[in-house]
């Protein structure tokens, strides 16, 4: 099912792998390689040189105002820009699957086995790697040490009494999220060590999903003919690597902890800051046959060897009583914990650890509101609970294995997918808990939609859905920093919608509560240089704020552009309420967004000028692609207001709302006529009606209004907007143009094409390929029966990030064919869920048609 020069890209992740080893029980599919591999390509975010000389001229005025606001931001008022226009993510070609549930904050592991990646504090990221985290093995035969390593390819200054530099030509690393493995084949020591990582992430489970936990289960194969002692050492530092790790009083302190007949041991280390104080907590299973020592605290500076000579000696640690002495300013300390073995000859053992991490409640930047994370309702709000986590997670991971294998070995048993495409729909879903995501409980205060009740056009002060299932937020990318860009989740949506349609559903009450709110305080927007209000009532927000500020309390921390007159945020919910409604037949659901829905739809319609049915765009980049200009009516938004018209019509109809159902019904029937009329050139839809030089420009993206039309089954027959051979036409024409005619054919779909095959370059964004988009692009070929070229779209993207640039678990919004990268870890790629749901609609509609000619038998060739 891979093509050629996929499995070719595939197979250079692992070509300096020299052992045959493949580890205990590593599962076939899934993103791995050697931890010696090298990328060969580097690349460079996006930055001002990087636009064209015609295209700076166009954003003169934009350089010099955000100039003055980061100025402003970063010096005056000491605070991180929502996005760092100076300061990008340089890439590290290092990140493996994170550690954690969703919304209690995640920890990443780096392929090569670093911590190095931190998001504790609520959206706000650092990317240090901690080189005292390390785990280090002990082998021990007859009463001596034969081994000891620290199982790490690096060669750090600290520590320089270790063991250091692993060979990594004898390990791989395997990632099939939430789990990894990796595999170390011990240099001449006839022994496999496989580590496998576990995190608590389980489709439609509401409370282990939200607890910030993970479980390292290591496996110890003995291929000797002799019985081995066999010890691994977990050492963690008190900290993230942050100044604040020096800041003084922080403390360890030993536990041990027996319930329902499981005893788990371990040490916490009390972090003990004065703004989101938190504990870390190492922590093992006790079992009959395995000793768990720790060394409470030792000094991440000087050689280590006090340490490393303790378990070189009879590979135990010393497991000195009480705690550790609350550290003096400028000083930080550190915590091991070992477990230790015995192995028979030709046989195999396993030790279990855990790392859990408690910051039960937090302040977002403002400091204005406490905010108490989702996994306090089961574990308490006090910071003391990471023993209860981590004991609550060594004893319930198996029960988590057994869901997460339910859930996945359907896909993964599925010959007819390739490998390739089950690698990308699991591990991009990193994102969901990797994204900054909070997920808190609802305060008792909160009045989601600012006191305008459901008889007046609003909402319940506190929706059932968020009361029970509490608040979702995730950022538009880890430097993109804002909270439910909605314009984006639009697409990234259908992972949530699948997987978790509660916390869905609970975003929407967020987003429709936003709607009917106004802020009237007047800013600068940095685009045009003009001054408006925050937030205009009856309008969908861009997002729901910044981590840095206060979330949910002050929305739409973007100020770029003015999006109350953007034409597509507001098609969008209308989009989103249906296929949410199609997908869950949530009846109430329908019944509180419907005038939500309705108030959108009255503001989108002012975009109608010359009222033919069909709205314009107002000559500026006035959409998600917020860097393209687009004049008139245009494919892009065009599109979506024909296929919003079209599930009003449909809710209109569902709730007997026969006036509302024939007004929408008029307004589509005469925008379908002028769609097509003024954008449709015969193989495809132009990219807009206003004659200039891109005008007839092939956007990847046209059809985005169909394509959620398909995943809300609807698209065909009286709720149609687009003719059916129209669609499949322009279809093939990106197809060929954007796909197959660029960069040959194997780096997915570019945004904008021209009709003779070369890229547009007329924007900064037209000649970017956006992997989200792409995925929906492919999404949609897979609903119009286009499933291979669907797959070869969606492949290129997968092999350009994950396997020839070295953006594992950081996917970015954009790349372009050369050189250049724009915003790592992004949230529209979670799109890749939309193509899982239109191959389940193509499974049913093969055997809804195969039943149809089983039991119309002869009729069926009449």
């Amino acid at each position: 099912m891979d093509s050629d020069w996929g499995q070719r890209s595939s197979q250079e992740l692992m070509s300096r792998y020299v052992s045959k080893e493949t580890g205990y029980k590593v599962p076939k599919e899934g993103w791995r390689i050697c931890l010696a591999h090298e990328f060969k390509e580097k690349r460079k975010p996006f930055q001002a040189k990087d636009v064209s000389l015609s295209n700076i001229f166009k954003h003169v005025g934009l350089g010099v105002r955000y100039l003055k606001w980061w100025y402003k931001k970063t010096k005056i008022e000491k605070k991180a820009p929502f996005i760092d226009m100076f300061g990008a993510q340089p890439l590290n070609q290092i990140y493996g699957a994170p550690l954690g549930g969703i919304g209690g904050g995640t920890i990443t592991r780096g392929w090569r086995g670093e911590f190095c990646r931190w998001q504790l504090n609520p959206g706000m990221y650092h990317y240090k790697t901690v080189n005292t985290n390390q785990f280090t093995v002990c082998l021990r035969r007859d009463g001596n040490t034969v081994y000891q390593q620290v199982l790490s390819v690096e060669h750090p200054p600290a520590f320089q009494s270790w063991n250091w530099g692993y060979c990594g030509e004898y390990a791989f690393y395997h990632a099939l999220y939430p789990r990894a493995w990796t595999v170390y084949d011990l240099p001449g020591q006839n022994v496999t060590l496989t580590c496998r990582q576990i995190s608590p992430i389980i489709p439609h489970d509401y409370q282990d999903s939200s607890l910030p936990v993970a479980v390292f289960v290591w496996d110890v194969e003995n291929r000797n003919d002799f019985t081995l002692d066999v010890s691994i050492m977990f050492t963690m530092l008190n900290g993230s690597g942050l100044k604040d790790d020096e800041s003084g009083g922080h403390w360890n302190e030993p536990f041990h902890l027996e319930k329902d007949g499981e005893a788990v041991m371990g040490v916490v280390l009390h972090h003990c800051t004065t703004v989101n104080p938190y504990t870390l907590c190492m922590a093992a299973r006790h079992q009959p046959d395995q000793v768990i020592s720790h060394q409470t605290a030792f000094s991440p500076k000087g050689t280590g060897s006090g340490l490393w000579s303790d378990l070189i000696t009879d590979g135990r640690l010393d497991s000195p009583t009480g705690s550790s002495k609350p550290t003096a300013k400028g000083e930080s300390v550190c915590a091991a914990l070992a477990v230790s073995c015995s192995v028979p000859a030709q046989s195999r053992n396993t030790l279990e650890f855990s790392l859990s991490w408690d910051m039960p409640e937090f302040t977002f930047g403002s400091r204005e509101r406490q905010h108490c994370r989702r996994y306090t309702r089961y574990f308490g709000s006090g910071g003391d609970a990471s023993p209860s986590l981590s004991h609550y997670a060594l004893t319930h991971y198996t029960q988590w294995e057994r869901s997460i294998e339910e859930w996945q070995t359907p896909i993964l048993q599925d010959g007819s997918l390739p490998s390739w495409y089950k690698s990308a729909l699991f591990n991009e879903l990193y994102f969901v808990a990797d994204g900054g995501t909070v997920w808190t409980e609802l305060p008792e205060d909160a009045d989601v939609s600012g006191g305008l009740r459901s008889e007046d056009g609003g909402l319940p002060a506190q929706p059932d859905i968020i009361k029970e299932f509490g608040r979702f937020a995730y950022l538009e990318g880890q430097e993109y920093r804002m909270y439910n860009t909605y314009d984006v989740h639009f697409y990234a949506s259908f992972a949530l919608i699948m997987l978790w349609p509660k916390l869905a559903l609970s975003l929407q009450y967020d987003i429709a509560g936003a709607v009917v709110q106004q802020d009237p305080t007047v800013r600068l927007h940095l685009m045009n240089g003009q001054c408006s209000a925050v937030k205009t009532k009856n309008v969908v927000p861009h997002d729901i704020g910044d981590p840095d500020d206060e979330p949910w309390q002050r929305s739409n921390a973007y100020l770029i552009h003015d999006t109350a007159d953007w034409k597509d945020l507001n098609l969008k919910f209308v989009l989103q309420v249906y296929r949410d409604f199609h997908l869950t037949q949530d009846a109430q659901y329908l019944q509180d967004m419907w005038p939500i829905c309705v108030a959108v739809m009255d503001s989108e319609k002012k975009f109608d000028l010359d009222g033919d049915g069909l709205i314009e765009n107002s000559g500026y980049p006035d959409q998600t692609y917020d860097g393209w200009t687009v004049t008139g009516p245009s494919a892009y938004c065009g599109g979506l207001w024909l296929a919003s018209l079209c599930v009003m019509c449909k809710m209109a109809t569902l709730l007997e709302k026969q006036d509302s159902c024939l007004e929408y019904r008029d307004m589509l029937d005469r925008g379908s006529a002028a769609f097509d009329k003024l954008l449709w050139n015969g193989t495809y839809y132009n990219y807009d009606s206003s004659k200039r030089n891109f005008s007839n420009s092939v956007m990847s993206d046209q059809c985005a209004g169909h394509w959620f039309l398909k995943a809300s089954g609807l698209g065909e027959g009286e709720y149609q907007a687009f003719p059916k051979e129209k669609i499949q036409r322009a279809l093939k024409s990106v197809f060929d143009l954007n796909v197959m005619s660029f960069a040959g054919g194997q780096m997915g779909a570019v945004n904008g094409m021209r009709p003779e095959g070369v890229p547009d370059r007329s924007s900064v964004q037209s000649d970017e390929v956006w992997i989200g988009v792409v995925y929906g692009l492919a999404a949609t070929m897979i609903h119009e029966g286009m499933r291979d070229e669907g797959l070869r779209t969606a492949e290129g993207c997968y092999r350009t990030v994950w396997e020839k640039l070295g953006m594992a678990f950081q996917t970015p919004e954009a790349y372009s064919e050369k050189n250049i990268y724009r915003s790592l870890a992004y949230m529209r790629p979670l799109s890749v869920w939309a193509m899982q749901l239109a191959l389940n609609a193509s499974h049913v509609d093969q055997s809804t048609s195969a039943q149809t000619k089983a039991t119309e038998g002869p009729k069926a060739f009449l």
